[in-house]
C-alpha cells in the first residue's frame, strides 16, 4: 500500500498554487504546511488551499521542525533552491525543487552532493518529460526508430511584461534569476533536448537584452549545439516576442521526424510507416493518469512509402504533468527508486544553460565535459 506523503512548501509565490493544486489531486499526498519570507503571503496562499495558521511559517526552520512534514517542495527563487533544498535534506525530509536545480554549478553540485549524504530522495521539476508527446518521441528515438540523428529546433518565443519583472526583485538578476529567458523560460525545452537527442559536445551563442528595461540579464537568446552523436541544434529563447507562441521542438533523422509544439505531439513522419508496437499504443501503456488523450490519425499508408501523421496526439491542461511528476517522486520515496527527475538530470540541463552564457561572455564556442 502506497503510503501517504505529507508536503510542505517553501515559497508561495505563483508556481506554488500549480503544485498545491497537484499534490491536492493526488491520493498519495497531503499539503500540511507553508513558508514564506512574506508573512501575508504565506498566510493567504494557507487560506486559499486549506491550511491551518499552526502550520503557516514565515520561516524555513520553523517548518522543518514540524513533525507533519514527511517532503519539502522548494518553490522559492531560483538561486536560493540549493540552499533550502540542503536544510530539508539535513532535516530528514526529501525535497523536490523548481527548475531550474540553482543558477550555480557549485550550488547544483552541494544539493545534488546532500542527497547523496543524507541518502534523501532529490527531484528536479522538469515536467515536461511526463507529458505524453515527450515520452513518445524519447522512445522513439532511444530505439532508433528516426534513423542517424541530423538537426534539433528549438523555439521559445514567448512574451513578459515589463511588469513581470518588476514584480519581484529577484527577477532578471544574475543572483538570484541566475539568467533570463534560457535559464527561467527555456529551461525545459533545454531539458527536452539534452534528454532526447543526448549529450552536448560544444555550444555557440549570442544573447541580447532588447526590450526590458533594469534587468541584468538577457531577454533573447540563440545557441547552436553540436551534440556527441554528430548532429546539429539551434536553440531560440525570448521574453520579448509579443503577443508569445507555443514553445516548439523539431527532432530531425535520416528516416524520421518528429514535431512537439506547445506540449502536443503536433507531427510525426516515418520514411517507413510507424514501427510496429511504437505508434498509439506506447501512449495508452505509459500514458500520464489526468491527460485526456485525443487522438486523430490520417495521412496516407502505401505499399511503397508509409507516412504516419499524428495530429492533437495530447490534450493537457496546465498542472497535468506537474501531478505526473509529483506523483512518481512519491513513488521513488515510497519504493526507494531514483526519481525519473532526479539531481543529476537536473544538472546536466543547468550545466548546458551555463556552457552557453559562457559563450555569450566570452564570444567563442564552449566545449561541454
Amino acid at each position: 500500500m502506497t503510503r501517504i506523503l505529507r508536503f510542505g512548501i517553501v515559497g508561495c509565490g505563483t508556481i506554488a498554487a500549480t503544485h498545491a493544486d497537484a499534490i491536492a489531486q493526488l491520493p498519495s499526498a497531503q499539503l500540511v504546511a507553508c513558508c514564506d519570507i512574506i508573512p501575508e503571503r504565506a498566510t493567504l496562499f494557507a487560506q486559499r488551499h486549506g491550511l491551518t495558521a499552526e502550520h503557516t511559517y514565515s520561516g524555513l526552520p520553523a517548518l522543518l521542525k514540524d513533525p507533519a512534514v514527511d517532503v519539502v517542495t522548494v518553490c522559492t527563487p531560483s538561486g536560493t533552491h540549493a540552499k533550502i533544498g540542503i536544510a530539508a535534506m539535513r532535516s530528514g525530509c526529501p525535497v523536490l525543487v523548481e527548475k531550474p536545480m540553482d543558477v550555480s554549478l557549485d550550488a547544483v553540485m552541494q544539493l545534488e552532493n546532500a542527497g547523496r549524504e543524507t541518502g534523501m530522495a532529490l527531484g528536479v521539476i522538469s515536467q515536461h518529460r511526463f507529458d505524453a508527446a515527450s515520452i513518445y518521441a524519447h522512445r522513439i528515438v532511444t530505439n532508433g526508430h528516426l534513423g542517424s540523428l541530423v538537426l534539433c529546433e528549438a523555439q521559445v518565443k514567448w512574451y513578459r511584461s515589463q511588469e513581470y519583472y518588476d514584480s519581484g526583485d529577484w527577477r532578471g538578476t544574475w543572483e538570484l534569476d541566475g539568467g533570463g529567458a534560457l535559464i527561467n523560460q527555456g529551461i525545459h525545452t533545454v531539458d527536452l533536448m539534452r534528454w532526447i537527442m543526448g549529450p552536448v559536445h560544444s555550444v555557440y551563442a549570442v544573447s541580447k537584452t532588447l526590450i526590458h528595461q533594469r534587468i541584468e540579464v538577457e531577454d533573447v537568446i540563440c545557441a547552436t549545439m553540436i551534440f556527441k552523436s554528430g548532429a546539429v541544434g539551434n536553440l531560440s529563447a525570448s521574453t520579448s516576442v509579443y503577443p508569445g507562441f507555443p514553445a516548439q521542438l523539431n527532432i530531425h533523422g535520416s528516416k524520421g521526424s518528429i514535431v512537439i509544439q506547445g506540449d502536443a505531439l503536433a507531427s510525426v513522419e516515418f520514411a517507413d510507416g510507424a514501427p510496429d508496437g511504437e505508434d498509439i499504443d506506447i501512449l495508452l501503456a505509459e500514458g500520464i493518469a489526468g491527460h485526456a488523450i485525443d487522438v486523430a490519425q490520417g495521412g496516407t499508408r502505401a505499399a511503397e512509402t508509409k507516412k504516419t501523421l499524428l495530429t492533437d496526439l495530447v490534450t493537457s491542461t496546465w498542472g497535468d504533468a506537474h501531478r505526473a511528476q509529483i506523483a512518481d517522486f512519491i513513488e521513488s520515496v515510497n519504493t526507494g527508486r531514483k526519481p525519473r527527475v532526479d539531481g543529476q538530470a537536473g544538472k546536466e540541463a543547468v550545466s548546458l544553460v551555463l556552457a552557453a552564457y559562457e559563450s555569450c561572455r566570452t564570444g567563442k564556442p564552449v566545449e561541454m565535459f
